[in-house]
């Protein structure tokens, strides 16, 4: 049973099999297991966002991001071991530049303000799908551009979403989308405006859509997917070398196929493929069985 909210505060770190040598104070190296893997400290965010991360019914961290690190890992031939442990988004990434944690995981964009305090993952290790939401009896809402006259949800003044928007609209002046401006909107209180008629569609990641529908069950579907925006992991900048490993651990994931996999198996489609694709109508969104 997937948590919809917060897992806590808290940090709750994942035992390991193998156990671990404690380090008595400070040190530059990263402590080990009794078989000599290098312990790597990743951080996840405990607003969990299925299905790239949630947890068990023993909170035990599962989704996309896990199955993949632990393909990097057996990629690596087991010389890392990583140990998961939950906080708050913000918290990580402090945690992450003063080296608490060696990299961070939580479908980060890019933005200029981060890329100047960390190291990102190249290339991206997958996609977070963004869409239209519409109600079910409403066919002519698919792309962006057919937002014009319509009305849309209100949102954030900042944050990915907001950024896709307000790029489309530089390119796109004749066809300017219309965004209301709201503090800490709730996608909840979105989707149930959207359902009541308040408004015409609702601008949000798939994944998010999905999470809040199981809950709600709305007369709602994904009239389109506008685009597929790429995530990375977010590493402490001294740690280019373990970086540069990963990185060509995800290249090879990609080239055999594995993240395809993945993608299948947590989406429902393989996220690496292009809108056209991803957007056929055999593609119905349906995770119901996640």
């Amino acid at each position: 049973m997937m948590k919809l909210k917060k897992i806590g505060a808290f940090l709750l770190g994942i035992s390991l099999v193998g156990g671990v040598f404690t380090a008595c104070g400070s040190s530059e190296e990263n402590e080990k297991t009794k078989d000599g893997k290098e312990i790597i400290k990743v951080a996840l965010s405990d607003e969990v966002n299925p299905p790239f991360l949630y947890t068990d019914d023993k909170n035990n961290p599962i989704g996309y991001d896990i199955d993949y690190l632990e393909a990097v890992e057996k990629k690596l031939d087991d010389k890392y071991q990583f140990d998961y442990q939950f906080g708050e988004e913000e918290g990580n990434l402090i945690g992450v530049s003063t080296k608490k944690f060696d990299f961070a995981i939580n479908w980060f964009f890019k933005n200029p303000e981060r890329e100047a305090k960390f190291l990102y993952g190249n290339p991206e290790y997958g996609y977070s799908m963004t869409a239209l939401i519409t109600r079910n009896d409403t066919n002519d809402i698919k792309t962006l551009k057919d937002l014009k006259g319509k009305k849309l949800a209100p949102m954030s003044p900042s944050g990915g979403l907001r950024t896709i928007l307000n790029s489309y609209n530089e390119k796109n002046p004749n066809d300017a989308v219309e965004i209301e401006t709201i503090e800490q909107p709730s996608n909840a209180d979105n989707l149930k405006g959207l359902a009541n008629g308040k408004y015409d569609a609702v601008f949000l990641n798939i994944s998010t859509f999905d999470a809040i529908q199981k809950e709600l069950n709305l007369d709602l579907k994904v009239g389109g997917v506008v685009s597929k925006e790429p995530v990375f992991i977010v590493y402490n900048k001294q740690n280019e070398e373990l970086q540069q490993e990963i990185n060509t651990a995800t290249e090879e994931l990609k080239k055999d196929g594995t993240l395809s996999k993945l993608a299948e198996k947590w989406f429902e489609v393989d996220f690496f493929e292009d809108l056209d694709y991803i957007n056929q109508e055999q593609y119905k969104f349906d995770n119901e069985n996640k």
